[in-house]
């Protein structure tokens, strides 16, 4: 199996993306026209230095991973899997087929222009040091404020926030043995401070209907594969939420032996991918157990909900399928849309199928009625 994942901000560059260019000039121009600037001037030459602004690197880094997806899909087909890292999932959902290129470039102007209005921030990266002590260090030095923006990586978390506050977090990073790395950024992505950013989008999205996927995409906000009925609702909670890059990569690796292939300007999720893949462990099946996510036939949607509301409470441990970490739930299980039962875990945005999870302790199967 192989999965193309596609590269966020961070990794443009003056000069990507010029075989593309020529080879899909429909596309260029239609990007300018749109845009209402060369995207080829841009992101060649960049002449008046705004590739780095947000509101310039979005639509630029979505435009040439779009077309290498394109060159890609001409020599190599099509993907099993298909991943982005924060605004990498607009180039993976047009991968996909549930956007055009045209409405998700619509969409990353707008993302772009909105985030860059946001109340000015700062992003480091905290290195060597692991999401609970650095969550503890936070806690510990009443730097409540930091919000954790990015998990890259078992030893590579991004942590947003105000300035004044990810300096000071410097001095307790390193006391745990951290390596901090300040980021060339103008804004706390990912964070509660995108807020008014992320109540614009969403009243911009609303204006966009979502075709069918045609190749599973991994949500940043769950960590799990997409529903047709759910792009918009993470897309809008992507922009403040935590990207769960290792939790999505570990959730392919469970699938089993898989390629990644990394489509766009640099590598920088190849190398990613390549230290999850080093620490990972393959987490062990149990098909004999009786859960709520394998006993499904004959039980209708209403019944799952039941059951799961009168055994199972608020703040019970699951496990997300293919994942061996622990997470506890935050709401009971609802019906969604009158058919799909879910619920909600910490640490997420979006919900979670009944199916897809699996209490860490079982306490009675579903009753299964004739």
């Amino acid at each position: 199996m192989k999965t193309y994942i596609f590269p966020g901000q961070g990794s443009q560059y003056v000069g990507m993306g010029k075989p593309l260019f020529a080879e899909f000039p429909a596309y260029v121009e239609q990007a300018s026209e749109l845009l209402g600037y060369s995207i080829s001037e841009l992101c060649l030459a960049d002449p008046n230095k705004q590739l780095n602004h947000t509101q310039f690197t979005q639509p630029a880094l979505y435009v040439v991973s779009a077309l290498a997806f394109l060159q890609q899909q001409k020599q190599q087909g099509a993907a099993d899997y298909l991943a982005g890292h924060s605004l990498g999932e607009y180039a993976a959902l047009f991968a996909a087929g549930a956007i055009s290129f045209e409405t998700g470039l619509k969409l990353v102007q707008k993302r772009g222009e909105l985030m860059s209005k946001a109340a000015p921030g700062a992003m480091a990266a905290a290195l060597n040091i692991s999401e609970s002590n650095l969550k503890g260090a936070l806690a510990e030095s009443n730097l409540n404020a930091i919000d954790i923006a990015n998990l890259n990586a078992p030893d590579q978390i991004v942590i947003s926030g105000l300035a004044e506050d990810i300096n000071q977090s410097q001095a307790f990073i390193e006391q745990l043995g951290g390596l901090f790395i300040k980021l060339n950024t103008s804004g706390a992505f990912h964070s509660r401070y995108m807020a008014p950013a992320q109540t614009e989008f969403a009243e911009f999205i609303q204006g966009f209907e979502f075709k069918t996927l045609q190749t599973p995409v991994i949500a940043n906000v769950t960590a799990q594969p997409y529903h047709h009925a759910d792009i918009a609702q993470h897309l809008i909670a992507q922009i403040t939420q935590p990207v769960q890059w290792t939790k999505s990569v570990e959730y392919l690796l469970s699938q089993g032996d898989m390629e990644f292939l990394e489509i766009g300007p640099k590598k920088v999720l190849t190398k990613l991918v390549q230290t999850i893949e080093k620490q990972f462990v393959m987490p062990v099946q149990h098909s004999d157990v009786t859960t709520p996510s394998n006993i499904q036939a004959g039980i209708t949607p209403q019944q799952q909900v039941a059951h799961w509301n009168s055994t199972y409470p608020v703040g019970t441990e699951v496990f997300i399928k293919g994942q061996i970490t622990p997470y506890k739930t935050r709401t009971q299980a609802t019906l969604q849309f009158g058919h799909r039962p879910t619920l909600y875990l910490h640490g997420f945005g979006g919900y979670f199928h009944l199916t897809d999870l699996r209490p860490a302790k079982q306490l009675a199967p579903i009753p299964v009625t004739a």
